[in-house]
């Protein structure tokens, strides 16, 4: 039905975050009722964080399709570090414990279009780079 629109957990194959259910709500009402706003929810930049024994977060596109998308037009920069909580802590500041990040870069225009991150409280890092996409 053309007056009936479908936001949040009932949309097919969407992610089911109550943030985004939110921001989707608000760019459609937005839309609706004449704040001359046209903006689609983007739902690749929404942050999202798997909370294994090392947490790992992402936000933005997968390196796959980084390279799909902007083909020649892009840098991958892969670091490993040491987090400060296990730099500090005895049980691992004697071990090889290193985490990781992945950003994806659109060179013609410097944009960070994908990151990735393998350490302790990815989520939160995660989610402060989700509000710079």
């Amino acid at each position: 039905m053309p007056h009936i629109y479908a936001i949040g957990d009932v949309q097919d194959g969407r992610l089911e975050l109550t943030p985004t259910a939110i921001k989707a709500g608000q760019l459609l009402a937005k839309r609706l009722y004449g704040y001359k706003e046209t903006q689609l929810m983007d739902y690749n930049c929404v942050p999202t964080t798997v909370f294994t024994p090392i947490e790992y977060g992402t936000v933005g596109y997968s390196e796959e399709e980084c390279r799909e998308k902007f083909k020649g037009d892009l840098k991958i920069y892969h670091v490993h570090f040491k987090p400060l909580e296990w730099a500090l802590n005895f049980e691992h500041s004697d071990k090889d414990h290193k985490g990781y990040v992945k950003v994806c870069v659109q060179v013609s225009t410097d944009r960070v279009v994908g990151f990735h991150i393998l350490a302790p409280n990815a989520g939160e890092i995660t989610q402060g780079i989700g509000i710079a996409f």
